[in-house]
């Protein structure tokens, strides 16, 4: 059982929904300050998010460039939205099928996190290994091309305008501001198949 990681600013129990959306709900709530006063506190809620990195068999991630309607091209992770009654490793599982036309035997988690105070919304990256090929089923939306690189390339892709997933790209370079935590996360990921190019 995965745990949801806690968010920074959680919405309280109190706090009236005042707008349902598509992707984003909006609560609102009185909240007292410090001199005793009180104002209108409001935090966004949306979806969890399951991202995955699959790792060939030679130590290499796999992620996408993808493009979307409306959006300009980008480099990111495999991965989307936790759907009702999903829980974060079946929403990578089937988001790895989906995107990638992958099966994972093994699933690790790697990260969990709550990337902003002001949304409530988790994110969980995942690390798929021993992988098999299953049919693709993209979204009509998506338009997906399959990118493979070493845990360091990702690590400076993350650093480019190119890489669309902030919330990602903001864990790594924390990560590689940190060589012990950085040379952990690339033993982690890559494990056992760490190639050196």
């Amino acid at each position: 059982m995965i745990q949801k990681p806690a968010s920074r600013q959680p919405i309280p129990d109190d706090a009236k929904r005042v707008f349902t959306g598509k992707l984003f709900d909006v609560y609102q709530w009185e909240q007292r300050l410090f001199d005793g006063s009180t104002a209108t506190f409001e935090k966004l809620r949306r979806p969890d998010t399951a991202y995955i990195l699959p790792i060939t068999e030679e130590g290499r991630l796999l992620i996408v460039r993808q493009e979307q309607p409306g959006a300009r091209q980008a480099f990111g992770l495999i991965g989307g939205r936790v759907e009702p009654g999903e829980s974060p490793d079946e929403a990578a599982r089937r988001e790895l099928a989906e995107e990638a036309g992958l099966v994972a035997a093994d699933l690790d988690l790697w990260d969990a996190y709550q990337f902003l105070p002001k949304i409530e919304w988790a994110i969980y990256t995942f690390v798929a290994r021993r992988c098999t090929s299953v049919q693709q089923s993209l979204d009509a939306g998506e338009k997906l091309e399959i990118v493979d690189l070493t845990f360091d390339e990702l690590v400076n892709l993350a650093g480019s305008e190119r890489f669309g997933d902030v919330e990602v790209a903001l864990r790594l370079l924390r990560l590689a501001a940190d060589p012990a935590k950085l040379a952990q996360a690339r033993s982690f990921v890559v494990g056992s198949q760490l190639t050196q190019n």
